[in-house]
């Protein structure tokens, strides 16, 4: 059936509202007269009610909202305190739809209902984000930034308890190579070119992080998630200076009492949420600790990891032109590691290598993570809104670890000795970082427009105190070898302080008209941003298109083009001077911003499978690359040059079908193809992040007859990246590692189930679910790679060996919902 698109304009509400009510009253006209017809059967199916409340985004009742079961008579319209009641004929799977002019369609699938169910729903003003067109039981895509969807986040299999960049890292264009981080690479892009945004509040990651082990819990807690929306390029202006992606979560303002309490063998967390009359609160705090997963690893040793972290979001609408908004968060990240001993077999199946290290010494990390956001909104009319916000964000690293390693390497088919000799590293690396941003935004909705403009500022201000070096002896000699003296492999040394000030602005509109020919939604801004550190000024104009042809309403067509750059921060500063063996630091006052211009033609096609909504989308992209600043990736360290001296580009092709595989369950698949190369010191060579293809899946299924088995299934197949011996430079790395291949999967079982409230007795009248879960991680056993250790011979030759990830592992886990 066409969908029909319908433009809310604020000065004709009155008629809509007439319209409403005509219509109520033909449909209770229709349900009478359907009534009347039901009498005459000889038999009627069982039967139960739904009744509920419905509200608007701030919390105020909505009359006149149409409900209607899919498929049958049954229906009703809620009452002027946003109230409903009617039966419906039950089934195996029921559809209950909740539309109202002006404001986007919602849906809601029942599974085997019976007898009295509670179901309250939040209505979402169509005008919210005119970039995007509710149509049917799938979203529409107009602009570059879709929403994902959150309802499979609490239960999906996770192995890092960062469940919002887990689902992230299966969309199309995006991939993950390491299961123990939270990280992940965006259509050619390095970690640090994604943009992360809470509550309109950019945050930021730990920078001395290294290795995926050491990584703990981000800032984005998932319990408290509303809305997810990512763009995988081609992003508005409102959004800050990244070449990438951009990640924009809104957290929820709960409209009653709600809580969830989690916990398996990697970690525990618990969740609550409240509403007191005008005043929303929710809070979680969570710890993770993944000894269990790292006691999979091939080096045996004592993990210590654990990761702590509370995080309260509170809002306060006084009235309805007054909005307070606060967010707080503190995290304590400690990693403690004292290695014992590790073998590795390596190579072909004609040629296996063994690898044998026993290990003296240890690790200790700690991150501390401070971060804290207030808004204030004023609602000027119907019309417009202007938002004052500051933020604070303060980071404290350590990171220190002496570490010996005494190795063999032998040839297994003939018992040879290739190798003997003991490596040293050590580290003293400590890092403060804070960061204080005030901001300002106005909005305006004229007519068919939207019109945003945004001025901020802020103060940055990084201490670093780095203490690096590494000994290695092969066959006891000590490498480099020199007869008259000792020399390092690798020595480090920095010890820098930066105070810098940053002052952008943004404008952008968007504008969206319903012509004879179809929808068009246009949005064009600029940004403007300047930086106190190097004096640079940067101009990054952006426009993207979006149409729905009127002559096939299933298809949407869509362009974005812009100017885009990575605005340098304190990593890509860091330029390194070697003399007598020793490496220092020196920061680069006349680096500058790596620039992208882009362009990603896209569309989507909206079609019905056995009654069941989907959608395949794709997009080609292409990014001409300039001024940009090599780097080096080790797990997931990045090491940049710290000076502008490449260019490239990156182009590729991203596809995805997503929908309703399962009635009830949302699903899908992402392929994309990739090329990014550039030229650096003359030479055309891969970039560090040329993965070539990447595979992704996330599917949900029921058992068939009941709702209380549900399976989830997380998928990765991706190409190997490129790399080289250590300290060699990007135009040495000729090797290509093995294909990231993975599979996940997790059952839960329904112990409770209390959605409509029927208990009333007992413990069971506070639970909403009671959940239990089994997931398998690497189900197949596969072996991926995170990095290389380098061994050299007694013949000078080097040899690649394999740093494996996780293996093949049961986590079993329980949620109380209530």
């Amino acid at each position: 059936m066409p969908v029909r698109y319908i433009v809310v304009k604020r000065h004709v509400f009155f008629l809509l509202f007439l319209f409403s009510c005509l219509w109520a009253i033909a449909q209770e006209a229709n349900d009478v007269h359907a009534e009347k017809a039901d009498t005459l059967k000889s038999a009627s199916p069982a039967r139960c009610t739904l009744h509920g409340r419905i509200t608007d985004e701030s919390g105020k009742a909505l009359p006149f909202v149409a409900v209607k079961v899919e498929g049958q008579v049954a229906g009703t319209f809620s009452n002027p305190k946003g109230e409903y009641s009617f039966e419906f004929a039950t089934d195996d799977s029921v559809v209950v739809s909740y539309s109202m002019m002006g404001f986007e369609r919602k849906q809601k699938v029942f599974l085997r209902p019976q007898g009295r169910l509670v179901w309250n729903v939040q209505m979402r003003s169509s005008g919210t984000d005119m970039t995007e067109v509710t149509v049917s039981e799938v979203r529409r895509q107009m602009g570059t930034t879709q929403e994902l969807t959150t309802k499979d986040l609490r239960r999906m299999p996770s192995t890092t308890g960062n469940a919002v960049e887990e689902m992230v890292a299966t969309q199309a264009g995006v991939s993950s190579h390491n299961e123990l981080s939270s990280q992940y690479n965006v259509r050619g892009g390095s970690f640090d070119e994604n943009c992360v945004y809470v509550n309109g509040m950019e945050v930021y990651r730990p920078l001395l992080i290294s290795s995926g082990q050491q990584e703990g819990l981000s800032v984005i807690n998932s319990d408290m998630v509303e809305r997810v929306q990512f763009s995988a390029g081609g992003f508005e202006a409102k959004y800050g200076d990244r070449m990438s992606s951009v990640l924009d979560i809104t957290y929820k303002k709960p409209e009653r009492h709600e809580g969830a309490v989690g916990a398996s063998l990697l970690g525990a967390s618990v969740y609550d949420g409240l509403r007191v009359g005008k005043l929303s609160l929710s809070q979680g705090l969570r710890f993770k600790s993944n000894r269990y997963m790292l006691g999979s690893l091939e080096t045996n040793g004592e993990y210590d990891p654990s990761f702590l972290d509370y995080q309260a979001y509170l809002s306060w609408s006084p009235s309805e032109r007054w909005t307070f908004d606060a967010i707080g968060y503190i995290s304590r990240n400690r990693y403690h590691f004292k290695p014992k001993n590790r073998t590795t077999n390596f190579g072909t199946m004609e040629d296996v290598k063994s690898f044998t290290v026993y290990f003296d010494g240890e690790e200790q990390d700690l991150f501390r993570t401070l971060f804290g956001s207030i808004a204030i909104t004023r609602q000027l009319g119907s019309r417009s809104s202007f938002t004052l916000g500051a933020s604070a964000f303060s980071t404290k690293e350590r990171e220190t670890y002496d570490i010996q390693g005494q190795y063999w390497l032998d040839d297994t088919k003939t018992s040879e000795q290739l190798g003997v000799g003991t490596y040293m590293e050590h580290a003293r690396n400590l890092l403060t970082s804070s960061t204080q941003t005030a901001r300002a935004v106005f909005a305006w909705r004229p007519a068919e427009h939207h019109l945003q403009a945004g001025l901020l500022f802020k103060h940055e201000r990084i201490r670093e105190n780095t203490r690096e070096w590494e000994f290695r002896d092969s066959a006891g000699y000590s490498m480099p070898h020199y007869p008259d003296h000792l020399e390092l492999i690798y020595n480090l040394k920095s010890k820098q302080e930066i105070s810098s000030n940053r002052l952008e602005a943004f404008v952008q509109d968007t504008w969206r008209k319903e012509l004879k020919a179809g929808i068009l939604s246009l949005n064009y801004g600029a940004r403007l941003s300047h930086w106190s550190w190097n004096g640079e000024t940067l101009f990054s104009p952006r426009a993207s298109i979006g149409f729905v042809p009127a002559a096939n309403d299933n298809f949407t067509f869509r362009l974005a083009t812009g100017m885009y750059y990575q605005a340098p921060f304190y990593k890509e500063l860091r330029d390194t001077v070697t003399a007598d063996g020793a490496t220092i630091v020196r920061l680069n006052s006349d680096i500058k911003s790596q620039r992208s211009f882009q362009v990603v033609l896209g569309g989507e096609y909206k079609f019905r499978v056995a009654e069941r909504p989907f959608k395949f989308t794709s997009e080609l992209y292409y990014k001409a690359q300039s001024r940009l600043n090599p780097y080096n990736v080790d797990n997931v360290k990045i090491v940049y040059y710290g000076r502008n001296e490449a260019s490239g580009y990156v182009a590729g092709l991203d596809l995805k079908v997503y929908g309703e595989f399962v009635p009830g369950t949302d699903s899908w698949i992402s392929f994309s193809l990739m090329k990014a190369s550039m030229k650096l010191h003359g030479k055309t060579i891969p970039q560090p992040t040329d993965q070539r293809w990447n595979l992704n899946m996330f599917f949900s299924d029921y058992f068939p007859g009941t709702d209380r088995w549900k399976m989830t299934l997380k998928m990765a197949f991706a190409d190997g990246l490129p790399f080289g011996a250590p300290h060699s430079g990007l135009e040495h790395h000729y090797w290509r590692a093995t294909p990231y291949r993975r599979v996940d999967i997790g059952m839960n079982y329904r112990l409770l189930n209390n959605e409509d409230g029927h208990r009333h007795n007992g413990l069971g009248q506070h639970l909403r679910n009671v959940w239990l879960g089994l997931d398998c991680f690497n189900i197949f056993g596969l072996n991926n790679v995170a990095s290389y250790l380098w061994i050299t011979d007694i013949t000078n030759q080097q040899y690649a060996v394999p740093n494996y990830l996780t293996g093949r592992m049961i986590n079993a886990r329980f949620l109380i919902e209530f």
